[in-house]
This record gives structure tokens, sequence and C-alpha cells, in this order.
């Protein structure tokens, strides 16, 4: 608990630095010659607006409800991608894991798909399913699965020989090994993989709103940037970041419910 509170701690700390610096940075005119013969702001606020803007800004967007419809939005794209990519990125990883015939026949195929540029995607996303919600899920979909894919292939990859042949001589059936071999194996993986995942649903469903949407926080983002407006750009790059962390924490603790199992690590002195 008292590690738990120190770490927690030197987090705030970190963002409490940051923002100091943001802030004296764009409210405190310095004076260097060197650079300029008039006094100047390291970080002009034109440029990346001040945290008491940004703060007041997103109060104000919550306070009087404008955001909530274009959260709610982006949060259910976020979550359809998260939850879509994932289940398939385990059936898929799993299923390729254990048939090493059709792992290795779709091996290229799979690495071409990877490979391609996901902002080429989002249009044709937009020709096929239209500048509703589904295109946007797509896009996440696209960044979700491979990341969990991946780790779920090569968790279960990472079993021990040995420990699937001790198994095996106890009389395990396929189901079995399944369940209390591979599964296993692959949780750790997985849920590494899931913590990332979280953050590139996100990025999906913003990106594919940034690109053609009439609502979301991708689009009140690049409604901001048209018109300038650092202010509201920095405002709902806050909004989406306290929202990755939320998402985050929820994803830890449902991984420390099911890997109550795996050791604690070792903490220093």
């Amino acid at each position: 608990m008292r590690n738990r509170f120190t770490l927690f701690t030197l987090q705030v700390l970190v963002a409490v630095v940051l923002i100091a610096i943001w802030h004296f940075g764009s409210t405190v005119k310095v004076s260097i010659p060197a650079l300029s013969p008039k006094p100047f702001y390291p970080l002009d606020p034109f440029f990346f607006s001040t945290p008491l803007a940004v703060f007041e800004r997103t109060f104000k967007d919550f306070y009087t409800g404008v955001i909530w419809y274009h959260l709610g939005i982006t949060l259910l794209e976020t979550m359809l991608a998260f939850a879509i990519g994932a289940f398939g990125g385990v059936l898929v990883g799993f299923w390729f894991a254990r048939k090493a015939v059709i792992a290795a026949v779709f091996d290229p195929y799979v690495k071409m798909a990877n490979a391609l540029p996901r902002v080429v995607l989002a249009p044709i996303f937009a020709l096929w399913l239209g500048l509703g919600i589904w295109s946007k899920v797509a896009l996440g979909v696209t960044l979700v699965f491979f990341i969990v894919f991946f780790n779920v292939y090569q968790g279960v990859k990472e079993v021990s020989p040995t420990l699937l042949a001790n198994a095996r001589m106890l009389g395990m059936s396929e189901r079995q090994l399944m369940r209390n071999v591979f599964w296993p194996s692959a949780l750790t993986w997985m849920f590494s993989s899931l913590h990332t995942a979280v953050g590139f649903a996100l990025v999906g469903a913003v990106v594919g709103e940034y690109l053609g949407s009439a609502a979301g926080l991708g689009y009140r983002i690049h409604q901001a940037e048209g018109v300038f407006d650092v202010t509201g750009v920095f405002s709902g790059m806050l909004v989406l970041s306290i929202f990755v962390i939320i998402i985050d924490t929820v994803v830890s603790a449902i991984e420390n419910r099911l890997l109550v199992w795996r050791p604690a690590p070792a903490t220093q002195a």
C-alpha cells in the first residue's frame, strides 16, 4: 500500500511539474538579448494556450453539457472497436497458434494487412460504411486486432514444451489443455496488449472523426483547429487523455482479478 501511494505521488508530481513549466512558459516573459531584443514568452500562448485557459474551457464544456454528446459518441466507437478487435485478435491468435499449417498459409497475408497505413484505410471505410460510427469502429478494429493477435499468438507459442508434454502424459484432453495450459500462458501477453490496444482504439475513433464526421471529440478538435482555437484543441486532448487513463485503469483491475496466481513483482529496497 505504501509503495502504491509513493508511486501515485510521484506520478502526480510529474504532472504538476509539467503543468508548472507550461504555465510559466506561457504566462511569464523572459528577456534573452541573444535570441530576441524584446521580452518574449518561451511558450507563445497563441500556439500553446495556457493551462488555466485549457482547464477553464474543459470545465465549461462539461458544466454546460456541450461535450457530453460528443464524448458519448467517441467512447461508444472506442469500446466497440476495442471489444470487436480484442475478441477477434484473441480468437484468431489462438487458432493460428494451435494450427501451424493455417498460420503458415496466412502468414504473408497477415503481414501485408498489418503493414497497410491505417490513414489510407479511413476514407475507404467511410466510402463503404458511411460517415456514421461504423467507419470509425472499423478503423479502430484494424488497429486493435493486430496488437492483440500477435501477443496472443506469441503467448500460446511460448508454452513450455516440458509442461505441455507432462500435461499430455497425465491424459489431458484438448479442452483441458486449452483451459489449464494455453489460456493461462496467453493471459499475461493478452492483457499486456490490451493496455496498448485501449489507446489505439481511441486513436482509431478520433482519427476517423477527424477525417469525416458530424460528432465526436475528433470532430470537435478538427473544428477548433479550423478556427485556430488552440485552447479548444488542447481541451479535447486533455479529455481524451483522462478517459484513456480511466479505461486503462479498468483493464488493470480486470487483469489483477484474473491473474491472481501471478507472483507479485519484486520491490527494491
